[in-house]
């Protein structure tokens, strides 16, 4: 028990980065901080990803409901009460007769 006991009094007072094998845990360390930097810099670089992504399906919903409401304005705008109406109110009024063929007969 004492050993298991000596052992953690050594680690806590960081015996192993000055002992004679300090270069091996120095590398192994050193190794441990660049791979937490490598997952830390990953972590902020999907938030980034997964906000950019909310941001266009935000902007994706917005233009959809503006391009329902734009078709929307153009069926009313292509029915032809509408159109008659816009036309009576610039002068211009329609034939109350319906159209007519014209036959044209070519004699030889």
């Amino acid at each position: 028990m004492s050993t298991t006991k000596h052992t953690l009094y050594g680690i806590l007072k960081g015996r192993f980065l000055v002992d004679k094998d300090a270069q091996k845990n120095w590398g192994f360390i050193i190794f441990l901080t660049v791979l937490a930097l490598l997952m830390i810099a990953s972590s902020h670089n999907v938030e980034k990803k997964v906000k950019y992504i909310s941001q266009l399906n935000k902007k994706n919903r917005e233009l959809r409901s503006q391009f329902v409401a734009t078709r929307s304005d153009l069926m009313k705008l292509k029915m032809e009460s509408s159109i008659d109406k816009e036309l009576k109110n610039k002068g211009f009024y329609g034939y109350s007769d319906p159209p007519q063929k014209i036959k044209v007969i070519i004699k030889e």
